[in-house]
C-alpha cells in the first residue's frame, strides 16, 4: 500500500459524530438526556463535554461529563480500552484526581456502537466519564514549585500503578505502539511528512542516537505502567490565594489515559520533561526542577539519568513527527495537532545545540539544589 493509499484508509478511522448522534447515543446508552453539548478538541478520537439534565424535583444542577468516542483501530481493542478505564478508577480510589467512568445501562465501562457511514458500518467504543474543572497548565506560567510537584506527581502515579492487577493487563504490552517510548525506529516510516529539510535531517540524527544508545540499554532500565501522555493539556490546576495572599496552583485534574502502555520509569519522566518545556519561556532549566520532584519519589539509576536527554530529544521527534504526519489526514484538526510544533522544533534544535553534557549539567544541577534545600 502507498503512503497515499495508506492516509486514505486511516483518515476514515476519526469518528465523525454530529452533536445530535452524540445526545442519541447518551441516551441510548448511558440513559441520561443531553441538556447541553459542546465538541472537545482531540487527537484522532472525538470527545463530547456534554450537560445532562436533572429530574425537576433536584436543585444540584447539570452534571457535567465527557463523552469519549474512540476511533475505528482503537475501538479494535476493547480489552486495552477496559483495562484504562479499570486502571482510571483504581488511581481514583487511590487518591489521584482523576475521572469517575460512568456504567453504561447494561452495567459495563464501554459499549461497542455501529454507525452506518453510507459505504460501509463503521463500529466505534464509547465512554462516559465525569467532567473535571480546572485549566490546562498551558495556560498559565508555570513555576519551578509546580514543575516539581508535576513531577513528583508522575512518579506518585507510577508507583502507585505497580499494585494495580487485573486478568487484561497483557493488553498494555502494545509491541508497535507508535506513541511507546520503546519504538522510535517506527518513526522512520512517517519521515515522508516532513518532506526534505533540516528538520527531516534532526529526526533522523535522533532516531539513530536512539538506536545505538538507548535500545542497547533496555534490559538495565526498571519497568512500568505508564501514563505516557502528561503533557500541558492533559494537566489541569486549579487556583486559590496563600495566607500571603499569592496565587497557589494545585492539580485537579490528570486527562488522557489513552496512550497507557508498559515502558520504565524513565520514559515517564522524559515525558513529563519534554510536554514541559513546550510552553515555558526557559525550557532547558525546566528538566531539572520535573527530575528533581520525580526523583523525590522514584530516583532514577546512573544508566537511566544517563540516556535522559536523547529520551526528551525523541519524545519531541515522535510528536513532531506525528502531528506532521496527523495534519495530512486531517487538515481541520491542523490547529491542535500542530500544537508542540509551535516551539516544539525550536527547543529541540536548542538542546542539539548546547549537547547532551551542558543540558545535563543545567538539570542535574538543578535536581541537586533540592537535595540541599535550596531550589535554583
Amino acid at each position: 500500500m502507498s503512503s497515499v493509499e495508506e492516509q486514505q484508509s486511516q483518515a476514515f478511522t476519526k469518528p465523525t459524530f454530529s452533536e445530535a448522534q452524540a445526545c442519541a447515543l447518551v441516551e441510548s446508552v448511558f440513559g441520561l438526556k443531553v441538556s447541553k453539548i459542546q465538541p472537545l478538541p482531540s487527537y484522532d478520537d472525538q470527545n463530547f463535554h456534554i450537560c445532562i439534565s436533572r429530574a425537576e424535583d433536584t436543585t444540584d444542577g447539570a452534571a457535567e461529563y465527557v463523552l469519549k468516542v474512540s476511533n475505528t483501530e482503537s475501538s479494535k481493542t476493547p480489552d486495552l480500552i477496559e483495562v484504562q478505564s479499570h486502571i482510571i478508577l483504581f488511581l481514583r480510589a487511590a487518591g489521584f484526581p482523576t475521572a469517575s467512568v460512568c456504567r453504561t445501562k447494561a452495567d459495563n465501562l464501554t459499549s461497542l456502537v455501529s454507525v452506518d457511514s453510507g459505504s460501509e458500518i463503521k463500529s466505534h467504543l464509547v465512554r462516559l466519564m465525569t467532567y473535571l474543572p480546572g485549566r490546562p497548565i498551558a495556560n498559565i506560567p508555570v513555576s519551578p514549585q509546580l514543575l516539581y510537584e508535576i513531577g513528583r506527581l508522575a512518579a506518585k502515579l507510577d508507583k502507585t500503578l505497580e499494585k494495580f492487577h487485573h486478568p487484561k493487563l497483557s493488553s498494555l504490552r502494545q509491541e508497535n505502539f507508535i506513541w511507546n517510548l520503546k519504538n522510535i525506529p517506527l518513526l522512520e516510516k512517517y519521515l515522508y511528512a516532513l518532506g526534505q529539510n533540516r528538520n527531516r535531517e534532526i529526526v533522523e540524527q535522533v532516531i539513530q542516537l536512539f538506536k545505538e544508545k538507548v535500545m542497547t540499554k533496555f534490559h538495565h532500565f526498571r519497568e512500568c505502567i505508564n501514563h505516557g501522555d502528561l503533557n500541558d493539556h492533559n494537566i489541569l490546576i486549579e487556583s486559590s490565594k496563600s495566607a500571603l495572599g499569592d496565587t497557589v496552583y494545585q492539580v485537579s485534574g490528570i486527562l488522557d489515559f489513552d496512550d497507557m502502555s508498559y515502558g520504565y520509569y524513565v520514559f515517564e519522566v522524559a515525558i513529563t520533561i519534554m510536554y514541559m518545556m513546550i510552553e515555558s519561556k526557559n525550557p532547558i532549566q525546566v528538566g531539572g526542577h520535573v527530575l528533581a520532584g520525580f526523583e523525590s519519589v522514584i530516583p532514577l539509576t546512573p544508566i537511566e539519568r544517563g540516556v535522559l536527554f536523547l529520551l526528551v530529544c525523541s519524545r519531541f521527534c515522535q510528536s513532531l513527527v506525528m502531528a506532521a504526519y496527523s495534519c495530512q489526514l486531517y487538515p481541520e484538526n491542523k490547529e491542535y495537532l500542530m500544537i508542540t510544533a509551535k516551539t516544539g522544533w525550536k527547543h529541540l534544535q536548542q538542546m542539539l545545540d548546547m549537547g547532551q553534557g551542558a543540558v545535563e549539567k543545567i538539570w542535574f544541577d538543578t535536581a541537586r539544589s533540592y537535595e540541599s534545600g535550596v531550589s535554583m
